[in-house]
């Protein structure tokens, strides 16, 4: 992009700007006029810490800085993570007025932000997302949490941030599994609410496996757009916003079953989309092209040897599960996705037991 693109996120009195450019780390971004107090705390993790904490000190000239570096990875999504942050808040004599900033991927956002709404009954937020997953996905739209033993966020908040800060030239020291893995993501709002944009993924996914700087660049600015525009309409997800959760019950399953980290996020949601579009009972060329796509991305079509008792078990304590019912997010067709308890049971059995 020859300049940076903004994107806002209508929600009244919470509503804030995702800013997405080339470079906006190092100082070029002035992340100051989002931060009401004098202090600050910068939230990373051993992997990005030492690429991109020193960048962003560059945008926070003139407040004080204070940093916490987590461990690497989603087996640390825990409350003992959690409690880390909230620990330095404490030591560091921290006020209502100080702002949590997240530096890293979708763990570091979802544990900061947690710990952000939590210090002090709510604290300023802001992220910026350094993998492609948190940058299309995480960063946006206020969800924060950790995990549980038995669940995938199953303790949690809704906490808008301030802002967004999204810079593209983070993507050029990202791990290439961790790139496919972001790609399920971009996928998934192809295949809800965005034909046009799926159709565009297909020309060109060589291209964003390339790291082509103009594809990435409208593939992030797309899909922050298609998120943003659910998240406005319902911010809590009382009821469309569910359909981004495509592909997830069955993803999540698969991360608890297999203890989380063994699978990356987006590569347990990319065999779960296939088998959230098995179960929608789509037609069979529609299935064919996202199972397609998505294995051209690099990502799995099929999840790993499980039991299906233990997944359906999984499956159970989704947080999607109301009134003892299982809910799913469907296609009706491609680009058209729905929230339905009405599923076929037995179809669904047969999916699971597929994985053995």
């Amino acid at each position: 992009m020859a300049a940076n693109r903004t994107i806002n996120v209508e929600l009244g009195d919470r509503s804030y700007p995702i800013v997405i450019g080339n470079g906006l780390l190092g100082g070029s971004f002035d992340l100051t006029d989002y931060i009401a107090g004098p202090d600050c705390l910068v939230v990373s993790n051993e992997m990005v810490a030492p690429l991109y904490l020193d960048m962003l000190k560059d945008n926070l000239a003139g407040k004080t800085i204070d940093t916490i570096t987590l461990p690497d990875g989603e087996s640390f999504k825990t409350t003992d993570t959690l409690h880390m942050i909230l620990d330095k808040l404490v030591d560091i004599g921290a006020n209502r007025d100080i702002t949590v900033i997240a530096l890293g991927g979708g763990v570091v956002g979802d544990i900061a932000g947690f710990a952000a709404a939590s210090y002090m009954r709510g604290v300023g937020f802001i992220q910026v997302p350094t993998t492609l997953l948190a940058q299309v996905d995480s960063s946006v739209g206020g969800k924060t949490g950790i995990n549980h033993a038995q669940g995938k966020n199953l303790i949690g908040a809704f906490y808008q941030p301030g802002i967004v800060v999204i810079d593209t030239e983070t993507l050029t020291t990202l791990p290439d599994r961790e790139l496919k893995a972001g790609l399920a993501e971009v996928i998934k709002y192809g295949a809800i609410v965005d034909l046009e944009f799926l159709g565009w993924l297909e020309d060109n996914i060589d291209a964003l496996l390339n790291r082509d700087a103009a594809a990435l660049a409208y593939a992030i600015e797309r899909s922050c757009e298609l998120k943003s525009a659910v998240v406005a309409e319902d911010e809590r997800e009382s009821g469309r916003r569910a359909i981004l959760n495509f592909g997830h019950t069955f993803g999540h399953a698969i991360e608890n079953c297999l203890g989380y980290g063994e699978w990356l996020h987006g590569e347990a949601v990319a065999a779960g989309m296939v088998m959230a579009a098995a179960l929608s009972g789509i037609d069979e060329e529609s299935e064919k092209r996202l199972r397609t796509l998505i294995e051209r991305a690099g990502l799995p079509i099929a999840p790993p040897e499980i039991a299906a008792d233990k997944l359906l078990d999984a499956i159970g304590r989704d947080k999607k599960v109301q009134q003892k019912e299982l809910r799913f997010v469907l296609l009706r067709q491609l680009g058209d996705a729905f929230m339905t308890s009405e599923f076929d049971e037995a179809r669904l059995h047969k999916i699971c037991a597929a994985s053995v």
